[in-house]
């Protein structure tokens, strides 16, 4: 009965205040998923890693692989085909060799392949002079249950390969300047009274379709604070919206927040998925990056500073290298900031270290590549990229900088990165005074052994020899206080100041760096000298100096306001944090595999408002959220539905939920738990240290207050939350998280400590209002928890609820009290587990 009447409140339609029914899509998809799990079907789960798509997987992680391991003996390229299989095309293991098709997308286990790589069969066993270690092996494994991914098509050798036409890849879209194209003229300037709305209806225009109304206030305050702060409204704060009657409302709620520190945690979160943040390393050896929320405070500050982006950018890539301005606190910032570069997953047991620093520096140039530039450059590690006009000198030629850069301590097992110290002169007072009372407790021990010695040689007469080890003849007192002593001394010594450090770069040995055929640091081409990529130079060619890695020439070319990618690239990842959906779909890939602007001109219009505003991030909330475009409601028109399904010409504001934070942040914020503290440490590892003992536990502690981008993230050991809700992968760039539906989101809602303790606590505040009728405080729990007030029949539908889970559960428990509150819990979980919760309109 108890479960029976929590579905019906996971099953109720949603309601305007006017109380026209207001359904979406997947409104019932919770009682959906628990009828699949009854009915015993399976859920689909997709084997691709988030935030990398199939080929993006592959070109990564499988074709350098092959190159090296495979293709010596089964390819064109090393002029064998053992057996008959031949790995330097797709149709190659397709077709198979003698033993017929050696992979079965989806099935590794019956791939023959897989089978081989695992030595599974004694008489096959690839390859054969020694076995692919286990991670490779893995990632094998991996790409075949994501159904064996391949770009490759035509002819393998190189020799055949036509070289990258530069020409022709400079007229592709996203290569070409932005231009500052005029507004467009539309027919409906009543609604379009922003430049931006124009270049939208526009378009809506030429389909002979409408924008759908504006959003009511309750919604749009509702909307506008979750995509600003993560949070949802106060119900003072919705009141005073509605209760606010000039036209700049809006406008002045918009101001707020930003003004909001909340603004920097929620939107320096975004930022941190492209960094590919995270508080431990990853893959071989899971040890604490103890210092790098440094980084995420800075991210965190930079938003609510409204740091310029182009000198956001310039820091994180070279901000030791920044002319100093005599500032102490900007230095240190500025050094912080270059853990941008030091932040990747890393192989820190790799036992060849010339391929640990080669492998690391591709992290580099994948991740610069993809964040601020949107190009896969590290596919070109091992061949001419297959798609964009990026050549393999041109990756060797960006490799090239970071090799110059000092990004590790150490190579050796088990490799150290490299922390810059930042030790003011009070901490460097402390640590000494510490060394020094150190000291005084180690004279004083000595000064006991040598009276104790004193003593014992003028009790035993002049022919006595003191032993080596004299303590043991002591008088037992004597023994005790030095025992004492030491004790004392030992527990002092372990609380010395830990002086503070980050992780970060500075500058290493300036060298060009030969190119590596097949991406193997073993076979050596012609050495390549530090520059841009050809296709891009159009734009103007840094010098690079001799003396430096060329990170800052590297910053700055990338943000001149001629620069094709970069003010694109930033605005494309805003309109695609406040609408679900970039203008280019594919927010880290601008080459010819991501996609093609929707709005080509709009994306243009805003890159060039962009740069004019001084690269200001919170410019553009503006121009975005004060458009009519951004107010528009989510009401679904079967008409327009039909034209654009997928809302490509934004008709409609696309409902969404929230990601994985704002959920948790917000069960907190309803309940009233939430801890603003910002800032710091929630890491119970030292830095270094490793994550998990023999028992392979992670004792990460994660019920706390704090708002969840202070949350440590462990590669490899996610928390379950964010993993449930589509979190980032940590280990990439991903500038795009999924949005899926799963089973256990549900059970999370429905079973979960968090959920549970929230609705708990959130029933015992509104009990707490002693003069309420249940009417009032069922009215103050919608408020809270959807922002809105609930119509009639879902006052009466709640009343009901509470009853009869009361009587429901009145033969286990006796006390009155409990069960009230029990009922109510029950009901404010019902709501915090519904769509109207974790979706926007």
């Amino acid at each position: 009965m108890i479960e029976t009447s929590l579905l019906r409140g996971l099953w109720t339609p949603r309601h305007k205040p006017d109380g026209a029914r207001r359904d979406r899509p997947g409104q019932f998809a919770t009682v959906l998923i628990i009828i699949f799990l009854a009915l015993g079907v399976a859920w689909p789960v997709s084997a691709a890693p988030p935030g990398q798509d199939g080929n993006t997987f592959f070109e990564k992680n499988i074709r350098p692989l092959l190159v090296e391991r495979c293709y010596e003996c089964h390819s064109k390229q090393g002029k064998k085909i053992r057996g008959g299989l031949s790995l330097d095309l797709k149709d190659g293991w397709v077709k198979g060799g003698d033993l017929g098709p050696s992979i079965e997308p989806g099935k590794p286990d019956s791939s023959i392949l897989i089978q081989a790589v695992r030595y599974e069969d004694e008489d096959l066993k690839m390859p054969p002079k020694g076995k692919l270690s286990e991670r490779e092996i893995a990632l094998l494994t991996q790409w075949v249950a994501m159904g064996a991914p391949d770009p490759r098509t035509g002819e393998a050798s190189p020799a055949a390969k036509a070289q990258v036409d530069i020409e022709s890849g400079r007229s592709f879209w996203a290569f070409r300047a932005p231009v500052d194209p005029p507004v467009p003229v539309v027919r409906n300037t009543a609604w379009s009274r922003a430049a931006l709305d124009r270049f939208l209806l526009a378009g809506l225009e030429e389909k002979g379709l409408q924008p759908t109304p504006e959003a009511d206030k309750r919604t749009l305050i509702r909307r506008a604070t979750f995509d600003l702060i993560g949070l949802p409204p106060s119900p003072a704060e919705v009141d005073a919206f509605l209760a606010d009657e000039a036209p700049d409302a809006f406008a002045r709620v918009v101001d707020r927040l930003l003004a909001s520190p909340h603004y920097g945690e929620r939107w320096g979160r975004h930022w941190l998925d492209v960094a590919r943040y995270a508080d431990s390393n990853g893959l071989d050896e899971n040890v604490a990056y103890g210092n790098s929320w440094r980084y995420r405070d800075y991210v965190v500050n930079a938003f609510n500073q409204d740091k310029p982006y182009a000198q956001f950018l310039r820091e994180q890539l070279a901000g030791d290298l920044l002319p100093a301005e005599g500032d102490e606190a900007t230095t240190r910032e500025r050094l912080i900031a270059t853990g941008f570069l030091a932040l990747g997953p890393k192989v820190l047991a790799e036992p060849d270290e010339n391929k640990m620093e080669m492998d690391i520096v591709d992290e580099q140039v994948d991740t610069v590549g993809r964040s601020f530039m949107g190009l896969t450059l590290g596919c070109a590690r091992c061949h001419d990229h297959k798609f964009d006009p990026i050549a393999t000198t041109d990756y060797y030629a960006l490799a090239g900088i970071f090799r110059s850069t000092k990004t590790m301590e150490t190579f050796k097992k088990v490799a150290r990165w490299y922390e810059i110290p930042l030790a003011t002169p009070k901490d460097q007072a402390r640590l000494a005074e510490h060394a020094k009372q150190v000291a005084e407790k180690k004279a004083a021990i000595d000064a006991l052994i040598q009276h104790s010695n004193e003593r014992l040689q003028a009790a035993s007469g002049a022919g006595f020899v003191l032993p080596k080890a004299p303590e043991p003849l002591y008088p037992e007192e004597t023994k005790a206080e030095l025992k004492q002593l030491r004790d004392a001394l030992s527990q002092f010594e372990k609380k010395a100041p830990v002086m503070p450090a980050a992780m970060g770069v500075t500058e290493g040995p300036v060298a060009d760096v030969r190119v590596h055929i097949r991406g193997s640091h073993l076979s050596l081409g012609e050495t390549v000298a530090r520059r841009v990529p050809v296709v891009l130079a159009s734009t103007g060619t840094p010098k690079f100096s001799a003396s430096q890695s060329g990170r800052l020439e590297l910053a700055r070319w990338l943000t001149e306001p001629a620069n094709p990618l970069t003010s694109r690239v930033m605005v494309n990842r805003i309109w695609r944090w406040h609408f679900g959906k970039g203008l280019v779909a594919t927010p880290d890939n601008f080459g010819a595999l991501g996609g093609r602007p929707s709005n080509p001109l709009l994306l243009d219009w805003l890159a060039q408002r962009f740069v004019e505003s001084g690269w200001s991030i919170k410019a553009m909330h503006r121009i975005i959220m004060l458009s009519n475009t951004y107010k528009m409601s989510s009401a679904f028109s079967p008409e327009a539905g039909q034209v654009d399904p997928e809302n490509l010409l934004h008709w409609r504001f696309s409902p969404r939920r929230l990601e994985a934070e704002a959920i948790r942040d917000a069960l907190l914020t309803v309940s009233g738990t939430l801890d603003p503290t910002m800032g710091g440490s929630l890491l119970n590892v030292e830095n270094r240290g490793y994550f998990f003992d023999h028992t392979s536990k992670d004792a990460t502690n994660y019920n706390v207050g704090r708002r969840s981008v202070y949350l440590p993230i462990v590669r490899n050991h996610m928390y379950d939350a964010f993993d449930l809700f589509d979190y980032s992968e940590a280990g990439v760039t991903n500038g795009d998280r999924a949005t899926t539906t799963v089973a256990p989101q549900a059970l999370f809602m429905m079973n979960s400590e968090l959920v549970d303790q929230t609705a708990r606590t959130l029933a015992s505040d509104l009990l707490a209002a002693k003069s309420s009728s249940d009417a009032d405080r069922i009215g103050q729990l919608y408020l809270r928890a959807y922002g809105r007030e609930p119509v009639p029949a879902e006052v009466a539908r709640a009343g009901t609820f509470l009853d009869r889970f009361a009587e429901g559960i009145a033969a286990y428990v006796p006390d009155a009290p409990e069960r009230t509150l029990r009922a109510w819990q029950a009901l404010c979980q019902t709501l915090l587990a519904s769509n109207e919760f974790v979706y926007i309109d």
